[in-house]
């Protein structure tokens, strides 16, 4: 099975998913497939997360399925039970990378500034989720909190405030591995059954993050 995070950097975005009920996972699962986007970020803000990862991993083994906004063990411990693939916080917290290290699911702690990268860093950190991007001061930001980290290879998933037209200014940032997000697959799309727009949403944002990865190459 491949690595997760050689398949998120290949394809250079991963949706970031809040998924109400569990009925809608293997619906979701589809749309992002027939989009040409075999991964999927479903965060732990709903109580149906848990649910809605085991229901992808028997039904759909073939979409790469990760867990986000894990905030305490806990959620780890259900997330890796359920069959994620790599996890993502939105802020740095030792106690679950060192959690995430034991049970050998990559990880990715949140930072904002230039601090929060040092303490990551020193605990072995070399893959952070800058949030929330649009906020933290935009491509140009990660660029320079990201420079004086480059000899340590550290390497970052922007999200929050990303959009489709702004991608390529995400990935011309050579330290973004892939871009988070949110507008692929909403909530609200999700709860309508609007799996279409969502196919459509996933085909749309690969073709803008292969176009900038190639003019980055």
């Amino acid at each position: 099975m491949a690595n997760p995070i050689d398949l998120i950097a290949g394809l250079g975005v991963v949706p970031v998913i809040a998924i109400e009920r569990a009925s809608d996972a293997v619906p979701l699962a589809d749309a992002l497939l027939e989009g040409g986007l075999p991964v999927a970020e479903i965060t732990f803000r709903t109580q149906a997360a848990a649910e809605v990862l085991a229901a992808i991993r028997d039904a759909r083994p073939e979409l790469c399925i990760g867990a986000g906004t894990i905030l305490d063990e806990e959620s780890l411990r259900r997330a890796v039970g359920s069959g994620a693939r790599f996890a993502l916080a939105p802020g740095y917290d030792p106690q679950i990378v060192d959690a995430a290290k034991a049970a050998g699911l990559p990880f990715c702690p949140g930072i904002m500034t230039p601090s929060d990268l040092t303490l990551a860093a020193a605990r072995g950190v070399r893959l952070a989720k800058f949030f929330p991007a649009g906020l933290a001061g935009g491509p140009k930001g990660l660029a320079g909190i990201a420079a004086p980290f480059a000899h340590l290879g550290v390497r970052f998933i922007p999200t929050g405030g990303v959009t489709e037209a702004t991608i390529g200014e995400w990935l011309a940032v050579r330290q973004v591995v892939a871009v988070g997000g949110t507008w692929i697959a909403r909530t609200e799309d999700i709860r309508e059954g609007r799996f279409k727009d969502i196919a459509r949403n996933a085909a749309e944002a690969v073709k803008a993050a292969r176009l900038a990865l190639e003019k980055r190459a």
